[in-house]
């Protein structure tokens, strides 16, 4: 029996982890809930479940982790507030399912250097995806991981045919349901992007070996090539549950959790390179990962104020990838890294983005 603590309980990695967990009552029991702000969901679930311990907004959740004894701490929070609560749950000694990837990539080195080996285990369906296949050879054998992204709603379109597009379009992702920043980013593939930094930190593979393929099908989830020439892909239909179950129970399979494909049917799978001149967001998230120290934060406080903007009519679509560059260009890292400087540097791209929008 696995005692589970879930950051993020009322969104929707919390909830589908809900779900798991209530098909497997005699696998997870859960000990503890924290959600941002919906206190009559947080309510409901823990009446639920039989849940004591709560806690409401990031701060409370960060006490959580340290006040509730658990054997895995769920970070589903959104946004870099999730930075606290991770580190609370490194030093602790949990193991932390992580699919908040904002505290990973803004915290970088202050993260990595607190976990110990396998104590983070990914929950986004890609990195999850690279780590069963990692499972197939050592790390010496590993030649480049392959990130694969959806494409978001506008694959296929040229940098000049994106000038006009509307946030309800880039709200129409073909395959996943997710929250409007979320979407948002996978539509610009600044979701990619972070991705990319999340899987250098997670398996310290080197920025050029990490590479990102279009697949619009969303059917394999990532890939592992290895130095003989082989490569080892994680496909299942697209369903969250299948990666929050592995996190919540690494590495056994909790069985039942998602259907399988069906062989029985004709299908397809097509693979296409990515168009960097449309969507430069990858390319720069390495710039930004080479870089370290708290230019992952600046890049994802800066990209945070131009959808927002983006969304209020401020700013064009393409605006939103080209705010960032102009912020992270303008940004000096601070000579020590710190939760305090990291703090710092967000307020600062923050007010930087708000005021290149405005001009």
């Amino acid at each position: 029996m696995r005692r589970i603590l879930i950051l993020g309980s009322t969104g929707s990695i919390g909830t589908q982890a809900l779900d798991v967990i209530r098909a497997r009552r005699d696998r997870f029991e859960v000990v503890g809930l924290a959600a941002g702000a919906n206190a009559a969901m947080l309510a409901d679930q823990a009446a639920q479940f039989g849940v004591e311990h709560t806690a409401l907004g990031a701060a409370e959740a960060e006490d959580l982790v340290r006040g509730v004894d658990a054997d895995v701490v769920l970070n589903g929070i959104t946004g870099s507030v999730g930075l606290g609560p991770t580190l609370a749950a490194l030093e602790c000694g949990r193991t932390l399912a992580l699919a908040n990837k904002e505290s990973l990539i803004v915290g970088g080195e202050l993260v990595t250097a607190l976990a110990a080996p396998g104590q983070i285990v990914p929950v986004d369906s890609e990195h999850s995806a690279i780590a069963q296949a990692l499972r197939a050879g050592s790390a010496g054998e590993v030649q480049r991981l392959v990130l694969t992204a959806s494409g978001g709603p506008f694959r296929g379109r040229s940098r000049a045919e994106l000038a006009g597009v509307t946030p309800a379009q880039a709200l129409a992702h073909p395959t996943w349901d997710m929250g409007r920043v979320v979407t948002t980013n996978s539509a610009t593939l600044v979701n990619k992007g972070l991705e990319v930094i999340e899987a250098h930190l997670l398996f310290g593979v080197d920025y050029d070996a990490i590479d990102v393929v279009v697949h619009p099908q969303s059917v394999v989830h990532s890939m592992v090539e290895f130095v003989d020439g082989s490569t080892i892909a994680q496909a299942s239909p697209p369903d969250m549950r299948l990666p929050i179950s592995l996190g919540l129970d690494w590495p056994h399979r909790v069985s039942g959790v998602g259907a399988p494909l069906d062989w029985t049917r004709a299908s397809a799978w097509t693979f296409e390179p990515l168009d960097e001149e449309a969507f430069p967001a990858v390319a720069l998230a390495k710039q930004v990962g080479r870089a370290g120290s708290t230019y992952p934060a600046v890049f994802n406080a800066a990209n945070e104020q131009a959808v927002d903007a983006f969304h209020e009519g401020r700013l064009s679509f393409p605006g939103i990838v080209e705010t960032v560059q102009r912020i992270v260009d303008a940004h000096e890292a601070p000579s020590t890294l710190s939760r305090e400087a990291l703090s710092e540097a967000e307020a600062w791209a923050r007010a930087a983005a708000d005021a290149a929008i405005a001009a």
